[in-house]
């Protein structure tokens, strides 16, 4: 990777100018000029005060570092591993927290790491394939065999699922032949589109949370995020209230 060209794209993609990541980044607007056009070589330092002004994931900072020639700042541990083990622990404490409410983990693919018993209601009756860790959570919910056959909304709620794959390439071209065109309508007007899907308890009504690690200086850890599913209307809850008290999951 060219570091001056994959510095650039980074700042043009959020429309920072240079005087603008100079000054967050604490140089000259001259400086970081010599730097993007290849006539001053940075330091790493400089480098990471650079990735850290234009907000990257970490992921990216440590590939903006390898392209300046230096090596990696995050370490990138195996979840499975002994380092991250308080985070397995975290993420079994999040998990069960969110019951009676749906929630799974999932990693930068959508790959599902872990979730909670009440997603087997909203996975019920998708095969098998699709369902379970190191499945994919996107595919899950669009694919023909997965969720979509239940899903009332499902041309206006599989668009939001599309929009946050576009990182994904194939993945993200897979997903999109399975969602229909549609019109922006009156279902857009609320504070949040709903999953509206049909269960063995009766017909849900659920909006997403997203949770992560905010402090994360971990590649892994920064790249997960806790899904929940919670009740868009007093219905919902009360059905998922009951199911939790009656040990129903159909």
């Amino acid at each position: 990777m060219d570091f001056p060209r994959a510095l650039r794209e980074r700042r043009t993609d959020r429309r920072l100018s240079q005087l603008d990541l100079a000054t967050r980044a604490g140089t000259t607007q001259r400086h970081l000029s010599f730097i993007e056009s290849g006539r001053s070589v940075p330091g790493r330092g400089m480098v990471v005060r650079l990735a850290e002004s234009l907000d990257l994931p970490l992921r990216e900072r440590n590939e903006l570092l390898l392209a300046a020639g230096y090596a990696p700042a995050y370490p990138e541990s195996p979840l499975d591993g002994p380092r991250l083990a308080p985070v397995r622990a975290a993420i079994d404490h999040l998990l069960a927290g969110h019951l009676p409410y749906p929630a799974l983990v999932i990693d930068r693919r959508g790959d599902v790491v872990a979730a909670n018993g009440a997603l087997d209601l909203i996975t019920a009756g998708a095969d098998p394939r699709l369902v379970g860790p190191g499945t994919n959570a996107y595919r899950l919910a669009l694919h023909p065999d997965g969720l979509a056959p239940r899903i009332l909304n499902f041309a206006v709620w599989a668009r939001h699922i599309v929009e946050r794959t576009r990182h994904l390439g194939e993945l993200h071209e897979e997903l999109s032949a399975y969602v229909p065109e549609a019109e922006v309508g009156e279902q857009h007007l609320g504070f949040a589109v709903p999953l509206e899907l049909r269960t063995g308890l009766g017909e849900l009504h659920l909006m997403t949370t997203v949770t992560t690690f905010a402090t994360a200086v971990d590649v892994t850890l920064a790249e997960l995020k806790l899904e929940a599913f919670l009740p868009a209307d007093a219905r919902t809850a009360e059905l998922l209230l009951r199911s939790r008290e009656t040990g129903s999951r159909r």
